[in-house]
């Protein structure tokens, strides 16, 4: 760290947007990010964790990713075409899983989370998902349906025999809303395969527009800026898959100092 506090290596890149397209220069661990202008300046808040799931699907050589776009009665990001994910709810720690986080999955989530929290952010980028969208990231629960009811939000899922299948899920990426901001979240982005979500996509009152968008489109459409760095990075994964049988660095973007930086975690 600097005698200012931001890491070493820190260096601002302008306009740079971190896409990985020429002309643009992809952005680089230890380098400053890109921010959004806001008109208005909220008081400091904390971040509240939160989870997003990103679903990949190839159609040929070209690959898609499930977007929808917020609605305009939203205070945070209305308007704007995210994947889906919300907030974590004080029940995702104690919703039964069909299968365990992988093991490196799992680290990667504890460097910054409880074992518990990691759980649950894992469990409410499932859940966030299938509120959102209808698609559904589960398999069978051992023992078939639980006795405990965890809410409306879980219909059709656990009423179903039903549970997360967090083992689907890949850890890419954490990054910190920047003080200032109407809402504040340090969110997990998780990745997986489309493949293994079943159901059909349907709207619902968080998110309209679901739909697959290929992914050199979606940079095209009105998104937060930090959406449009996932992306980036969504593309870097797929063509050059990561080895999932060892453990592996993710970007974090975050404030330090006033600096809007992309790190390393």
């Amino acid at each position: 760290m600097s005698k200012r506090g931001i890491p070493e290596g820190a260096v601002v890149r302008g306009t740079d947007k971190g896409y990985d397209d020429p002309p643009k220069v992809p952005l680089k661990p230890g380098s400053e990010r890109p921010v959004e202008q806001i008109e208005k300046v909220y008081p400091y808040m904390r971040p509240r964790d939160a989870a997003t799931l990103i679903l990949v699907r190839m159609k040929g050589n070209t690959p898609e990713v499930l977007m929808g776009c917020r609605a305009a009665a939203h205070a945070f990001m209305p308007n704007r075409y995210v994947f889906p994910g919300g907030k974590v709810d004080p029940d995702d720690a104690r919703v039964p899983v069909a299968t365990s986080l992988d093991p490196f999955v799992n680290e990667r989530l504890m460097r910054a989370a409880s074992a518990q929290r990691a759980r649950a952010l894992a469990v409410a980028a499932v859940r966030e998902t299938f509120e959102e969208s209808g698609l559904m990231l589960g398999k069978p629960l051992q023992g078939g349906v639980p006795k405990k009811d965890y809410g409306e939000h879980w219909k059709g899922f656990l009423d179903q025999g039903m549970a997360p299948a967090l083992d689907c899920l890949d850890l890419i990426a954490r990054a910190v809303t920047p003080p200032g901001r109407p809402r504040r979240f340090n969110a997990r982005f998780f990745m997986a395969r489309a493949e293994d979500a079943t159901g059909e996509i349907r709207h619902s009152s968080e998110m309209g527009d679901i739909r697959w968008v290929q992914l050199d489109e979606a940079r095209e459409l009105p998104l937060p800026t930090i959406t449009g760095l996932i992306l980036g990075e969504i593309g870097r994964l797929v063509k050059e898959p990561p080895d999932r049988n060892s453990q592996r660095k993710i970007p974090l973007f975050t404030t330090v100092h006033r600096k809007h930086l992309m790190l390393e975690e």
